[in-house]
């Protein structure tokens, strides 16, 4: 074995073996307060292991997953930038060794693409869906808001480049 291997499972066992994130006290108390659900990203910490894993949208109300980012799906929704970060559950056996958006099935993909495609016709609002971007395009733009703040501030930057 190189030891870049040995390197990288060096590291997948050390990252498998820390304890989950406790979910933010703030986030906790905020929940209790109202009746609507944290927002995804602005009340929600990105997580001790970001860009690489990172903590992400409720599933059900006050359920929070650990994602790992596959890829990223630019994507125009009315005119104006809006990029999906594609992820996978980073704790589910079944796609946790996920590392890139070319390990999903082409179906999958093309579910993907139909789903942001057609989400808005029932409004009469136009999206269009580009290719799909490896993880490392993902990686970027979730690294470039931990810099900045948010993801709006990324679209603003690479809509005018």
């Amino acid at each position: 074995m190189s030891d870049a291997t040995n390197g990288s499972e060096a590291q997948e066992t050390t990252q498998s073996q820390r304890p989950a994130p406790r979910l933010n006290e703030r986030i906790l108390s905020s929940l209790s307060r109202r009746s609507v659900a944290a927002h995804p990203w602005h009340d929600l910490e990105i997580g001790p292991e970001a860009p690489h894993i990172v903590n992400c949208e409720p599933v059900v109300p006050g359920c929070f997953l650990r994602a790992r980012a596959i890829g990223l799906m630019p994507m125009i929704d009315q005119g104006e930038k809006d990029d999906k970060i594609i992820a996978v559950c980073a704790d589910d056996p079944e796609y946790r060794h996920y590392t890139d958006i070319k390990q999903l099935s082409p179906h999958r993909l093309a579910e993907i693409r139909r789903f942001f495609e057609d989400y808005k016709k029932n409004e009469n609002k136009e999206v269009a869906v580009n290719d799909f971007l490896p993880s490392n395009t993902a990686l970027d733009a979730i690294q470039y808001s931990m810099r900045v703040g948010n993801f709006k501030s990324y679209y603003m930057k690479t809509t005018n480049t």
